[in-house]
């Protein structure tokens, strides 16, 4: 079984997921925790992981199939 899904995004849908995920990035960037270093490992990956599908999602055309890992 694949870990891939390939969508096809309207340009409206991938603006929702992108508004989406902006709002996620933001919860991640107003949880206030203890500074520790596992907290500021965790929060730095969970952001990149965030970031790059994002990136992902916005560097594609209307259109054209983007391939998600999952």
């Amino acid at each position: 079984m694949s870990d891939q899904v390939t969508l096809e995004l309207s340009k409206e849908q991938r603006e929702v997921l992108l508004q989406g995920l902006r709002y996620v990035r933001s919860s991640i960037m107003l949880n206030v925790e203890e500074p520790t270093p596992e907290y500021v490992s965790e929060r730095s990956s969970r952001l990149r992981e965030v970031t790059d599908l994002a990136s992902l999602l916005g560097g594609r055309t209307v259109g054209e199939k983007a391939a998600v890992s999952g």
